[in-house]
């Protein structure tokens, strides 16, 4: 079982920068891949980012290259998203996910509550 609670969301201005962080329960959060996923109002939830249980490797959705960076820290259970040179497009609600190093949300068997992104023009 594993619990996730994600941080850091807010109101930021275009161009502007915010970092999510995910927290995680459990001792074998090493062994899951952590996913983030946004969902905009009346959209479907989308892929943003993976990162592999040793965070060797770490996929992104191609609106985002560049501009995002996922990381992990196992030691502390927490994984991050620094998001730069945002854009009023990426306000979403995000979501952090434990599962498989995979793009689709039906691989994460836990999920967090989500927090919100907000970027104005």
């Amino acid at each position: 079982q594993v619990q996730l609670i994600e941080s850091g969301g807010g109101l930021v201005q275009a161009g502007g920068s915010l970092r999510l962080s995910c927290a995680a329960s459990g001792r074998t959060f090493g062994n899951y891949a952590i996913g983030w996923f946004r969902q905009a109002p009346g959209k479907e939830r989308d892929f943003v980012a993976a990162i592999s249980g040793s965070g060797r490797s770490i996929s992104y959705t191609d609106s985002v290259k560049g501009r995002f960076t996922m990381s992990r820290d196992n030691a502390k259970n927490t994984v991050y998203l620094q998001m730069n040179s945002l854009k009023p497009e990426d306000t979403a609600v995000y979501y952090c996910a434990a599962g498989r190093y995979v793009r689709y949300e039906s691989a994460y068997d836990y999920w967090g509550q989500g927090t919100q992104v907000t970027v104005s023009s």
